[in-house]
């Protein structure tokens, strides 16, 4: 077992902020003028300009045009690979997620991010404590969704998900979040390679009261297990612990719902047959 990657002192994000700072001083603004022409607070320039803030991209096509700079910026930031825009501690799994030939998942707390809706995905964010800032919020959401690309591959992964019942009765974000939450895990099933089990609250006791787990096969065939709690992860590649969290996967999909009555499940919390 292996902490997840830590990124580098200097990263991306510094690089970004730099070529940011340059192109304003160019410009002959000051971060306080800037900010005022941007309609943004002078922390959020100097905060992006530090690398301590990801420059989102519609905010770098604005700053392109505010500063003259023909689209510089906004190239910059959409050449950026996907793990530099992730929140840190899930680095590890985004890594070896996006070349992923399998994603198997077991969630108790929250619908998985692979298969979360925006508005679902914006109100998990929201609840935090200590909150986000608005801007930090908002590229952990973007981050997502793009992390929701794998499912479009030419071959997408093999997808199989196994979330506790507990987790469609809570309403992050409301009834109507939670209503569209649960269609877009339904189109999810369709799919020939993916399929979804939901655990009932009344299965008691199974295999997984330890908590949630993300399994991984890479395209060299290396299975690997993400687990998460708080904002501390860890990557597993021992293969003997990596076969015992098979082991439990393969007894939790033995003992939720089938995928058809998972289904049911599903479309009766929507109030269809």
């Amino acid at each position: 077992m292996h902490l997840a990657k830590k990124p580098k002192k200097v990263g991306s994000w510094q690089a970004v902020g730099a070529v940011l700072a340059h192109c304003r001083k160019q410009a002959r603004f000051t971060q306080e003028q800037f900010a005022e022409l941007a309609a943004i607070h002078v922390d959020t320039v100097g905060s992006i300009e530090q690398g301590r803030l990801a420059l989102q991209p519609d905010r770098a096509q604005q700053f392109d045009e505010l500063l003259g700079t023909g689209g510089v910026l906004a190239v910059l930031v959409a050449k950026l690979p996907i793990r530099e825009r992730i929140v840190q501690f899930a680095q590890g799994l985004v890594d070896h997620e996006q070349e992923a030939v399998s994603v198997y998942s077991y969630q108790t707390q929250m619908v998985p991010g692979l298969l979360q809706t925006k508005e679902y995905c914006l109100a998990a964010f929201d609840s935090r404590y200590p909150a986000l800032g608005s801007e930090t919020a908002q590229q952990w959401v973007n981050a997502r969704m793009e992390r929701q690309l794998i499912w479009q591959r030419d071959r997408p992964p093999v997808g199989h998900f196994v979330l506790e019942e507990s987790i469609l009765r809570r309403q992050v974000g409301g009834p109507e979040v939670m209503r569209e939450q649960v269609r877009q895990i339904l189109e999810y099933t369709e799919p020939v390679h993916m399929s979804v089990q939901i655990m009932p609250m009344d299965r008691m006791p199974h295999a997984g009261l330890a908590g949630p787990m993300t399994l991984l096969e890479t395209p060299e065939h290396e299975r690997l297990v993400y687990l998460e709690v708080q904002r501390a992860s860890f990557l597993v590649d021992d293969p003997d612990e990596v076969s015992d969290y098979h082991h439990k996967y393969g007894m939790l999909r033995s003992q939720a719902l089938s995928p058809d009555e998972s289904v049911r499940l599903l479309n009766g919390l929507l109030g269809e047959s």
